[in-house]
């Protein structure tokens, strides 16, 4: 007789799962015994177009592999369209007990040519869409006294990176979220992790290569699949990590990383308080050796991917 899966019988939606990492972690799921809620518009990494087909195609190779699941097409950036997600599992599978937050798309510009547009439409799909899809599951998450949550981050905001200031605030945004919903909900049993993803898909192909260097650095990235960041998402997904709450990961190839959290680090004190110049003349030089670099995810994750 097999055993049964880490997930079985688990209601899990995954948004953004027609491709990419979240088609990965649906599948993963899938083999472990959870029933699929695909959400995906079927749209452009820039968030044009619309296609039913990605969502429909997963819940397919889900099926073939003896598993549950339907397909979903509603937009996570709408609160009644989000939470027309999570109704899709009440109606289809009567409950609800993972959301992956992973629908994104990119509008990269560097900041003194983004246009509003670029910010809001970045926003409204990672940050307002983890927001909306996570409060729609929140009050069947109360009333069973369980659930957990899994939301994408990415290095971009935990670090830095050039011509992203919408991706990066919103991704950090959501870590943030993540750690609120951890605590506000910690006594109903709810938890609430981040991943951070490495991995080549269709949200960075269009990194150039043309140079060597270029063409060298994203055959490194190539290395990082999808396929890679599953296991964790799996794992977190499972009641054997019930302890695992408010944590923000990351995924490099075959490494598994716990990203640090914004702690004090140093302090100054002056018994007679502070004026602007004791502070520019004392305070900053005992503070400056503490100082961040301006890096970007390169720059921390130097070496080539294990």
């Amino acid at each position: 007789m097999n055993q049964p899966g880490l997930l079985q019988d688990k209601v899990v939606v995954v948004t953004g799962g027609g491709g990419g990492i979240g088609r990965e972690i649906a599948l993963a799921m899938a083999r472990e015994g959870a029933r699929l809620v695909v959400n995906d518009i079927g749209a452009s990494v820039s968030g044009e177009g619309l296609d039913a087909s990605p969502a429909q195609q997963v819940v397919k190779e889900i099926k073939a592999l003896g598993s549950e699941a339907v397909a979903n097409t509603d937009s996570v950036s709408d609160p009644l369209s989000a939470a027309r997600i999570i109704q899709t599992a009440m109606e289809n599978f009567g409950r609800i007990d993972v959301v992956v937050n992973n629908a994104g798309i990119l509008r990269d510009r560097f900041f003194h040519k983004m246009s509003v547009d670029e910010w809001d439409a970045v926003m409204k799909v990672h940050l307002h869409g983890g927001f909306y899809v996570s409060r729609a599951a929140a009050p069947y998450f109360k009333e069973q006294e369980s659930g957990n949550y899994i939301h994408m981050t990415s290095t971009s905001g935990l670090v830095g990176n050039f011509g992203q200031a919408n991706y990066s605030a919103a991704k950090l945004g959501i870590t943030a979220l993540s750690k609120s919903i951890a605590l506000d909900m910690l006594k109903f049993n709810v938890r609430s992790n981040c991943i951070a993803p490495f991995a080549w898909s269709r949200m960075i192909g269009s990194i150039p290569t043309d140079t060597p260097e270029q063409q060298a650095r994203v055959d490194r990235i190539k290395q990082m699949t999808p396929a890679k960041i599953a296991p964790l998402a799996v794992a977190l997904a499972s009641d054997d990590s019930a302890h695992v709450n408010g944590q923000v990961f990351a995924v490099r190839n075959n490494e598994i990383f716990l990203m640090s959290q914004p702690r004090p680090l140093r302090s100054v004190h002056r018994s007679e308080g502070w004026t602007p110049q004791t502070v520019l003349d004392q305070a900053m030089p005992a503070l400056q050796s503490s100082f961040f670099d301006l890096e970007r995810s390169g720059d921390v994750f130097s070496w080539d991917p294990i």
